[in-house]
């Protein structure tokens, strides 16, 4: 791998007196999508939290393009080319598709002009026929599709992603992939968290198990021992 764009080391993280993420290190690169995996619980979206800065480090290295970016707070880390779509959306429901689009381009640096949107509302067509509806008039396929928009508005260097498949049909499902890989093909570093091992797996370059807050396994997807390793680990 050349120089990481997302480069974690020793990462440490608590929650109160709960050592959550304990010693966590790994590297995702240009234009590679980094499937990290494990049973409920475990640490992941915290892990996530960390490196978008909601959750503070308690110790530890997080470092974008090489800069150190961990423990800044998380428009910080946005302005940086870092965006994060958490597990729940966070969807505005008071403001409209638009609107809620609108607030990806706060994480552009320089002007910020509105036809920035048009090429991500080509590609999202069924958000530009709604464009100026509430956000809430959207089923859950299409608010998942606003927030995988909202985030590419800003050109972002680096993704973070949260269980985008949960409660989805599997149109909707093959579609973000198809997303991710665009993403992906355009040079994205991308970390993505999923329970939907084997889709995951179909795109994922390189994946990590995470057990108690540790990283106690890793391969490279399309290796067949190593996916039927983690498949038996999670007795998928």
């Amino acid at each position: 791998m050349d120089k990481p764009m997302l480069s974690i080391e020793n990462l440490h993280s608590h929650y109160g007196l709960s050592h959550v993420i304990q010693g966590v290190s790994l590297d995702v690169g240009r234009g590679e999508i980094l499937g990290v995996f494990g049973r409920n619980g475990v640490g992941k979206t915290t892990l996530l939290k960390n490196i978008a800065g909601w959750v503070k480090p308690s110790s530890g290295s997080i470092r974008m393009d090489g800069k150190q970016i961990g423990g800044d707070e998380p428009d910080a880390i946005n302005r940086a080319g870092l965006a994060i779509v958490p597990e729940d959306r966070r969807i505005f429901p008071g403001l409209t598709v638009q609107e809620n689009l609108e607030l990806g381009l706060l994480g552009l640096k320089g002007p910020k002009p509105r036809s920035k949107l048009d090429p991500v509302l080509e590609r999202f067509p069924r958000l530009a026929e709604r464009a100026q509806q509430p956000a809430t008039t959207l089923s859950g396929g299409e608010q998942q599709m606003l927030a995988m928009a909202r985030i590419m508005v800003a050109e972002p260097r680096a993704v973070l992603i949260d269980e985008p498949s949960e409660g989805l049909a599997p149109m909707i499902v093959a579609e973000i992939f198809a997303i991710l890989r665009e993403m992906k093909d355009a040079g994205c570093a991308i970390v993505l968290v999923e329970q939907n091992i084997h889709e995951a797996l179909s795109i994922c370059d390189r994946f990590v198990l995470v057990e108690r807050g540790a990283i106690v396994f890793e391969g490279n997807a399309g290796d067949k021992a190593a996916e039927e390793e983690l498949l038996q680990r999670l007795s998928v």
